[in-house]
């Protein structure tokens, strides 16, 4: 995506040096693409990092009430408990749970905002690279 950029960027900006020198013989259509391709790219970049987080987040919601659903279980077998030591042995339980499912859940998210920056640069990328083809062939 950084050389398609960098070759669009030259591209273009040959054709504006060019349009200061002749204004009549300026490529008005290249230039009016300036503003639309990144419009259009950076809406579907926005669609995709908003499809992203909800996913995301009604994962999290979801982690979040049965984290909440486990706590009180725990502390159910922590009040149950006929002796001090079953009372710790519970919360021992329910600390090493949790220390694995947040583990777990911390893996998750990073793999989740990785395929997120994937996603929203994708059509960014798309737009570089098309328009690096087709500013090689003019």
């Amino acid at each position: 995506m950084l050389s398609a950029s960098a070759e669009v960027i030259a591209a273009r900006t040959t054709l504006m040096v060019h349009g200061l020198t002749d204004p009549a013989g300026q490529d008005r259509v290249e230039l009016s693409l300036m503003s639309s391709e990144k419009t259009e790219a950076l809406s579907a970049s926005a669609a995709a990092l908003a499809a992203s987080a909800g996913t995301v987040g009604k994962r999290l919601g979801q982690a979040a009430l049965d984290e909440g659903a486990r706590a009180l279980q725990a502390a159910t077998e922590i009040a149950g408990a006929r002796t001090p030591a079953e009372a710790a042995q519970a919360q021992f339980r329910y600390a090493l749970g949790w220390w694995s499912r947040a583990a777990g859940q911390a893996l998750t998210l990073n793999a989740e905002m990785t395929q997120a920056q994937t996603d929203a640069l994708a059509p960014i990328h798309k737009t570089a690279v098309a328009n690096a083809k087709r500013l090689r062939k003019s």
